[in-house]
């Protein structure tokens, strides 16, 4: 049809669409597409980018004209097949014939679940490795415990044993048969048990020393423990600060883009200058920067997260949290030094490790003691007059006594190394108790301040807001300079990260204070 129709959209469109078999140069048959184009325009209102077919349209301007009866029947003929076919057109084409009036197949999307901080930590605890190798340490310890109480006990074993003696020992009476004491094959079966009856409380300090590295063993396990929540609980936190901090960029990014927009038009108009425009991309590229170096630490931080909490790192990842600190610690310092002193895992460790010093020492005193012994044993053997072939039961007990004399003066080396570690482990127990209660002044102080401090920046953001508004609305308006819109801007960015900083910050200080303090937040 609309080969039939060409010479009537030539008279009335001025446009000569050359013949099918008719060669044609590349820019002629360009120039002829393109007023094709414009007369399928002209004539059937055709929108050909997006294909808006107007049925009405159509058919209205084709009984309008002056043509022949049959041509309208055509014009009309050509505006149902087109109103019809529209619908494949709105589709995109596929590969496929088949497929080609089919709706797209959407996969719906899973939603993410939120992960929380406590949700976190229980995932921290049950994956991280550092946490399985110290409860493993421990029963470690628990191990050495049953050993030194292995020493309170009897040591009970068994050996048998064949022995051929050639010449052995015999006597002779008046020329008669010699008579042998002992036989060439020997047998014997023995159960032996010796104990230490008495060793002056060796034995008691030893099974305290490994009492006192089991309790050790179980401190590191909660150090680990707690060094590796506070480690989720500042990733978990600065992963939502570093998404508030890109929230903030991305409506400064916003502001300036529009501020460009608005600066190029006037560039444009010629009510502005280059240095203008300059400034505003200046402002622009910086701005970018920033943000790249945002997404690489939300990056970064996002893959330490995983690691600690055994999630997949290739996974998108969801935090349900506010950076404004739920918990109100305790403002008493005298009570929060107190607790930390009593409470906080390394003054803990630090006061066990001083009593396996002591332990030690008394140790090494016990080294030059004498240690009573004692044995018992039962068995069968052969040998035994008057039949020396014969296997017997025997029965055997005895007690020994040793006594060092001289040991090369190692036991006065051990007391003076034992003490000497008794003192440094003391030196070491009250410089921990020292740094526990500067840590709680310390925390307290900053606390305080970073509070102070995000009441501050609080109403330093709602100020900055105001002007921001009334900067744009003076830059629109001609009132204001390219400079004074993009300091406004800039100071509303900083003066809403500074608040997310103060509140990140106070968020922090209230969990450090409860890790200094010794409370449990995990």
């Amino acid at each position: 049809i609309i080969a039939q129709e060409n010479s009537y959209f030539s008279r009335k469109t001025g446009c000569h669409p050359p013949s099918p078999c008719h060669k044609t140069p590349p820019h002629y048959q360009h120039s002829c597409r393109r007023k094709k184009k414009i007369c399928n325009e002209k004539l059937f209102g055709i929108k050909v980018v997006n294909l808006d077919i107007s049925f009405r349209e159509i058919y209205s301007l084709s009984m309008k004209q002056n043509i022949s009866f049959h041509k309208k029947i055509r014009a009309t003929s050509l505006a149902l097949l087109l109103a019809t076919s529209s619908v494949s057109y709105a589709v995109e084409p596929t590969s496929s014939p088949s497929t080609a009036f089919a709706a797209p197949s959407v996969t719906p999307l899973t939603p993410l679940t939120p992960l929380t901080l406590a949700q976190a930590l229980q995932k921290m605890q049950a994956h991280y490795p550092a946490l399985q190798a110290a409860s493993e340490e421990l029963m470690a310890a628990d191990a050495r415990v049953r050993q030194s109480k292995g020493s309170f006990l009897p040591q009970i074993t068994a050996n048998a044993g064949y022995l051929w003696r050639d010449p052995v020992s015999e006597m002779s009476f008046g020329g008669g048969t010699p008579m042998q004491f002992m036989p060439h094959n020997n047998y014997h079966a023995t159960v032996s048990a010796e104990a230490i009856l008495f060793d002056f409380g060796k034995r008691s300090h030893e099974l305290a020393l490994a009492q006192n590295g089991t309790r050790t063993a179980g401190e590191q396990v909660a150090l680990s423990r707690r060094e590796a929540a506070w480690q989720v609980v500042q990733l978990f936190y600065g992963i939502l600060f570093l998404q508030e901090e890109q929230r903030v960029q991305q409506k400064e990014l916003q502001a300036l883009n529009k501020a460009l927009e608005f600066t190029t038009k006037r560039y444009q108009a010629g009510t502005a200058t280059s240095f203008d425009l300059a400034t505003t991309k200046a402002r622009l590229a910086a701005l970018q920067s920033r943000m790249a170096d945002s997404a690489h630490a939300l990056e970064r931080n996002e893959m330490h997260f995983c690691r600690l909490t055994g999630m997949n790192a290739t996974q998108p990842l969801a935090l349900q949290g506010s950076l404004m600190a739920s918990v109100a610690p305790s403002s008493n310092q005298a009570q929060l030094t107190e607790q930390a002193l009593k409470n906080r895992v390394e003054t803990r460790l630090a006061r066990e490790a001083e009593a396996a010093a002591g332990q030690r020492q008394a140790l090494a005193g016990k080294g030059g003691a004498p240690q009573l012994r004692g044995n018992v044993a039962y068995g069968v053997a052969n040998g035994y007059q008057p039949d020396i072939d014969e296997i017997r039961t025997t029965l055997s007990a005895g007690v020994t006594l040793d006594v060092p004399i001289f040991s090369g003066f190692r036991t006065t080396a051990r007391q003076q190394e034992s003490a000497a570690a008794l003192r440094a482990a003391t030196q070491r127990r009250l410089d921990a108790e020292a740094q526990a209660a500067t840590e709680v002044a310390e925390l307290l102080n900053a606390l305080q301040h970073n509070g102070e401090k995000l009441n501050a920046t609080a109403m330093q953001a709602e100020q900055a807001s105001l002007a921001a508004s009334h900067a744009r609305a003076r830059y629109e308006n001609g009132m204001a300079t390219t400079l004074d819109l993009l300091d406004t801007e800039a100071a509303l960015s900083q003066a809403e990260l500074a608040r997310l900083q103060a509140a990140y910050a106070v968020t922090l200080n209230c969990y450090a204070l409860q890790r200094a303090t010794g409370e449990v937040f995990w």
